[in-house]
């Protein structure tokens, strides 16, 4: 993966932001259905599938959602566990960017919200994969910074 200690960096600055203005966090496991063997990174209880334990030590009471396809929405509780927060916006940040991110930012089912992806708080396996997808998604959706959002105080 690339980048990865830098994004855990952002990452984590991010979520300490959300949880001093009390944001809720959602976290999303990719759990693959594929038979056992076909998709080892994505098998549960693999480290691929695991949630990272320091993402972990810093939101203990976020709900996690487990999906088996790229859109988080689909066939998952996500738009119910956010309706119980009367959520109207998304930062979706991640892995990978030009898959599990970016189809749950286009998602049908994520256009009743205002939706943007926080660039610097999702990679991939290299580089080049990751500005190619910010850029085919920038139409529809804003690509904005860890630093410009949920400031600390007055913005």
């Amino acid at each position: 993966m690339w980048n990865t200690d830098k994004i855990l960096i952002n990452t984590k600055e991010l979520i300490a932001k959300a949880n001093q203005q009390h944001v809720p966090v959602f976290l999303v496991q990719h759990i693959s259905s594929a038979p056992k063997g076909m998709a080892p990174f994505f098998e549960k209880g693999s480290e691929g599938a695991n949630i990272h334990p320091e993402i972990m030590a810093i939101c203990p009471n976020a709900e996690v959602i487990q999906k088996q396809h790229a859109d988080s929405f689909h066939q998952t509780h996500l738009e119910e566990s956010l309706g119980k927060f009367d959520i109207d916006e998304l930062l979706i940040c991640g892995m990978m960017t030009q898959n599990c991110v970016t189809h749950t930012a286009i998602s049908k089912k994520a256009e009743k919200y205002k939706v943007s992806i926080i660039e610097d708080c999702c990679t991939t396996t290299d580089k080049m994969i990751h500005k190619i997808a910010l850029n085919a998604a920038s139409p529809r959706i804003p690509l904005v910074t860890f630093s410009e959002v949920l400031w600390y105080g007055e913005p």
